[in-house]
């Protein structure tokens, strides 16, 4: 069976450069008031740099960020709905196109935007790449540098896929929102995966139904290891 690791950023390699990236997506999806469980939310981690919002004619309706009727939200959600991965959830807060911002002093091989989100230098992608790691899509960034000749940084676009096992989740943890899909669950200290769940095909996701958690494969832990990239460091989580 494969080996699955929870990947965070790595603060002490983050002092050691002493560089950072501020900055974020200009446009998104706003959050939602829900009629039925009576929340106004906006999730966390799930972010499309590679969709491309700018042809809409709506595009100013995601450029501040508001909750609104659960209504307006599915009206928002459905104008960008072509335009995203055919599995994509899109729930309150996706965000979209680059990453946008300044990014300033000495940036590692993998610097983390908020912990959430991956940027890397050209040449690392094309390094784990050549290493077989599987399934990586990277976009552009546009982040302003002062200094001259500054590194090509690219987002990795790591999508939600899969879940936690149930096992992992307290019985009495109350169910998903029938209307806005909400989980009202806080993440278990232990988590487990659920391995039937979980993409085959790429090396590096986020959990489906906790967004915030960074899943790399062994080959991708081990690709980054040998290539000796500051940044992450990683957990084994069980799978069953």
């Amino acid at each position: 069976m494969s080996r699955f690791f929870w990947i965070h950023e790595d603060m002490a390699v983050a002092a050691k450069y002493g560089g950072g990236i501020d900055g974020w997506h200009k446009l998104s999806l706003p959050g939602a008031r829900c009629h039925t469980c009576g929340v106004t939310w906006a999730g966390a981690g799930h972010e499309y740099p590679c969709v491309d919002l700018s042809q809409l004619p709506e595009r100013g309706e995601f450029e501040k960020a508001r909750p609104e009727p659960f209504a307006e939200f599915v009206r928002l959600r459905e104008l960008v709905r072509p335009l995203a991965p055919p599995h994509a959830e899109l729930p309150p807060g996706t965000g979209f196109g680059p990453l946008v911002g300044r990014a300033f002093g000495e940036l590692g091989p993998i610097t983390w935007v908020g912990g959430l989100k991956l940027v890397v230098r050209r040449e690392v992608l094309e390094r784990l790449q050549a290493e077989g790691v599987r399934g990586l899509l990277a976009c552009p960034t546009v982040l302003r540098f002062r200094q001259k000749n500054p590194p090509e940084l690219l987002e990795l676009q790591v999508e939600p896929h899969g879940r936690l096992h149930p096992d992992c989740i307290p019985p009495d943890a109350p169910p998903r929102c029938a209307t806005c899909g909400r989980y009202g669950l806080t993440r278990p200290d232990e988590p487990i995966l659920d391995a039937a769940s979980l993409p085959p095909e790429l090396d590096l996701f986020r959990v489906g139904n906790f967004a915030t958690m960074v899943i790399g494969t062994e080959r991708f832990v081990e690709a980054v290891r040998r290539l000796e990239l500051d940044g992450i460091t990683s957990r084994e989580l069980p799978a069953r």
